[in-house]
This record gives C-alpha cells, structure tokens and sequence, in this order.
C-alpha cells in the first residue's frame, strides 16, 4: 500500500524526481514493480517542498488519482526545490477522510508518510492511542493508521527526539501491539531524512559527489547504484551520508 520518495540534493524542478523518470512515483501510482500489497495507488497523492529560507514546507495533496490531475504536472514542471517528500496512496479502507489522509502530513519543518498498515486496526493500537494527550488526538488529521502514527512520531520530535529515534521507536510499539503489520515510515525536515522498512520495499540512491540523496519505496530508473535497504532496517541520511541500523522489536 502507497509509495513514497524523499529527495535531498541540489534544487531541481520537481517533475525530474516524480514525473519524467522512467519508474517515476506517478508510473507507480498504476505499475508499481515492488509493492508487497495492493495493485494501484489511486486513493490520493500529495507533495511536499522546502523554498530557500523557509523551513516550513509547502504542500499539494488531492483525494484522487495523481495520472487524473493537471495541476499536479502543471506545478511539477515549474516548483523547484532541494528537499521533496511525495506520495501516492492505496487506502487500507476505500474512502476514508480523502485529502486528509493523503501523505504527506506535516508539523511546523516536518514531513511525514506511511507505507503499510497496522494490522487489527483500529483495536490493536488504542493502547497506544491512549498514551497521547487527548488534545493531541483531538487534532488527528484523518481517522486512519498512517494519522495515528503521525501523532505518535510528531509527539515525541515536539519531546525532542532526533528524526530516526521518532519512528524507531513507534514501529517497534506498533510491531509489538500489531504483529504482521507493515511500517514503512518516511520523515524529513529539509536537511536530514529517516525512513524504516519493515514489511515493504525501501531503497536509496546515493551520490555524495553531487551531494544528493534519494530513499524511495522503490527505484524511479535502472540506475545500478540504487541499494536495497534490508527489512527491519532504520535509516538516516544527509546530502552526503546514508547509515542503516537494524530495528529489532520490543521484548514481550
């Protein structure tokens, strides 16, 4: 379910990382070639973007298809920027919340999307759930998995942890609550990105010479130096720089 791509580098129009690639995001919105579950990634899409000087991202997100919107190409072809995080979507449950459950969600610099699902939704996570603030849980964009696991990411970067701590930690609590389910998470501030594989695909293309880094549910080209980043696996990256640390579920 979804994929999603998260670019670091020099500033280039948005269409060369998500349109005019061969396996571009939005070819895989209809021909993904390493989604581990669903077909077709129809049920919304959204992008998010850093301008110079401004920490805070701007973001476009519908409810439909992504191939359906002119607008969407339209803006790709002119926005420029040198850190990006998009998303096309495959609802877990078909037409819940529309736009607002289209990644990626945001807060202040951040940006976040989900890959996956929480299995025994919504049960399974209410004990989590019950951890937040209320008045956090009041502000949940849409009633789904991926908003959940936003606020719990979000709760602990306001507390001050670091990006890949953030998600580690809440797929491990997710893992531990809903064995089998599948959290793929991707977060970015603009400088450093964070992203987990667990239970889906996740790859990353590296060019320290250029100074640019992309970690994609799954390679847009047939580069050869694009890197499969194993399952169980918390990555962290910079322009420069791409560590991965194993992830290991939570002791009963």
């Amino acid at each position: 379910m979804c994929r999603h791509l998260a670019y670091l580098g020099p500033v280039v129009a948005l269409e060369r990382l998500l349109v005019a690639p061969e396996h571009s995001l939005v070819r895989q919105s209809w021909e993904p070639r390493r989604q581990v579950s669903g077909t077709v990634n129809a049920d919304g899409f959204g992008i998010g973007w850093y301008a110079e000087g401004d920490p805070v991202p701007a973001r476009y997100r519908r409810s439909g298809p992504v191939w359906s919107d002119l607008t969407f190409a339209d803006l790709t072809r002119v926005v420029r920027s040198g850190a990006a995080l998009a998303a096309v979507r495959d609802a877990t449950r078909p037409g819940a919340d529309g736009e607002a459950a289209a990644a990626p969600f945001s807060d202040g610099p951040w940006l976040f999307s989900h890959n996956g699902s929480v299995r025994d939704w919504p049960g399974a996570a209410a004990p989590l759930a019950a951890e937040l603030p209320p008045a956090e849980l009041l502000r949940l964009a849409a009633r789904t998995d991926s908003a959940l696991i936003w606020a719990l990411v979000l709760h602990r970067l306001r507390a001050g942890d670091d990006l890949g701590t953030a998600l580690a930690e809440p797929v491990r609590d997710l893992a531990s609550a809903a064995p089998g389910s599948r959290l793929n998470l991707l977060l970015t501030d603009g400088a450093t990105i964070a992203a987990t594989a667990w239970g889906d695909s996740l790859w990353y293309l590296a060019d320290p010479v250029t100074r640019r880094t992309v970690v994609a549910s799954e390679p847009y080209d047939d580069d050869p130096r694009w890197c499969e980043v194993p399952d169980r696996t918390l990555l962290t990256a910079t322009r420069t720089r791409v560590d991965l640390t194993p992830l290991k579920e939570n002791s009963p």
